[in-house]
């Protein structure tokens, strides 16, 4: 039986020197050790497992299902999703394909995270046009559903040859595959995932989740005026746990902000700042960023305020050492999670 409240988390594969030894692990290693992260995440009772598509040298995973697969392999009961799939600049047909396979490799644990992706490396990569960002997805995503629905298609667009009732192979174990939609800060965004009937995963990675909160409402009017069931509600964040919240933020903060800043040096951002890490990691600021309780009273907060069904943290942001990823993955799931699935339970 599925969890009340899934708490699960979800990596990049942040690929940089160790902020203590100063050196850079392998490709092979790092994945190895998000591999590793995963069999923890399930060992510890973390509900969902999750790793996004990059196309750029700092994000080592540009081939989500490989790496689910290889997870796949060592675990038995934990979510497998994508964190996100690029849908914009993929191919449909292939998507469901790789994720029907993965599906039937993890015994029915695969979930599609659909969204457009933050970064725009993929459309030139794949031969798409940015201008187009918007009718690729939307374009896309419709097919995704006529295929997860059908084995014959028949579909017609713009943006990919038409089918006209070719069958797609192979069928995964759950009918259908879930496929949930990524959600940025566009109210549009949320209505579109409420018409379809699906469930929505809403990305806060900075500002004051409060000013979120309209995104949940309106997927669950758009649910209700299609006539849908209502559907799960994710809200995404980061995250880093520690025993001592003092250690918490100073190891988090060095990673943390070499990332943001080297992200925000591309959009014209200025450098973050220990204020400004310190002011997210606040009651309600973005950053679940602390100790277990401190951690698990924040999430109980937001869960007050989305009425959300699962929380996903990208846990390890940034060159964080792998073993205080570990580390923060064994609290989550051994302290912070049982609590606030009891907090939940009785709300």
């Amino acid at each position: 039986m599925p969890t009340p409240f899934e708490i699960g988390i979800f990596t990049f594969g942040d690929h940089g020197p160790d902020p203590v030894t100063g050196r850079t692990p392998t490709p092979a290693e790092r994945l190895r050790q998000v591999v590793e992260e995963a069999v923890l995440a399930e060992q510890v009772g973390l509900d969902v497992f999750g790793v996004g598509e990059h196309h750029r040298a700092d994000f080592l995973i540009s081939a989500p299902e490989v790496v689910l697969a290889a997870i796949a392999e060592r675990t038995e009961r934990i979510r497998l999703t994508s964190a996100v799939t690029v849908l914009s600049s993929d191919d449909p047909v292939r998507v469901f394909q790789r994720f029907a396979t993965l599906d039937l490799l993890s015994g029915g644990r695969a979930e599609v995270l659909a969204g457009r992706g933050s970064f725009t490396e993929s459309f030139p990569l794949f031969g798409y046009e940015l201008q187009d960002y918007e009718q690729l997805f939307s374009e896309k995503l419709e097919l995704l559903l006529a295929i997860r629905d059908r084995t014959a298609v028949t579909w017609r667009g713009t943006t990919r040859a038409p089918l006209t009732g070719q069958e797609v192979h192979p069928r995964p174990i759950q009918d259908p595959l879930p496929v949930w939609v990524g959600v940025g800060g566009t109210p549009e965004s949320a209505w579109r995932a409420g018409t379809l009937g699906l469930p929505m995963a809403l990305a806060i990675i900075g500002g004051l989740p409060e000013r979120f909160a309209p995104f949940a409402r309106i997927h669950r009017e758009a649910l209700d005026a299609a006539g849908h069931a209502p559907q799960p509600l994710a809200v995404t964040g980061h995250a880093f746990v520690a025993e001592d919240l003092r250690h918490a933020a100073d190891v988090a903060f060095p990673p943390y902000a070499a990332v943001m800043s080297r992200i925000g040096r591309e959009r014209g951002w200025p450098p973050m700042t220990r204020a400004q890490f310190d002011a997210m990691r606040a009651p309600r600021g973005s950053l679940f960023v602390g100790d277990p309780d401190e951690v698990a009273e924040k999430l109980i907060a937001q869960h007050a305020l989305f009425g959300h069904q699962r929380a996903l943290f990208q846990m390890g942001l940034g060159t964080l050492p792998h073993r205080e990823v570990l580390r923060a993955i064994e609290l989550l799931g051994t302290e912070v999670a049982p609590r606030v699935r009891r907090a939940v339970a009785a709300d």
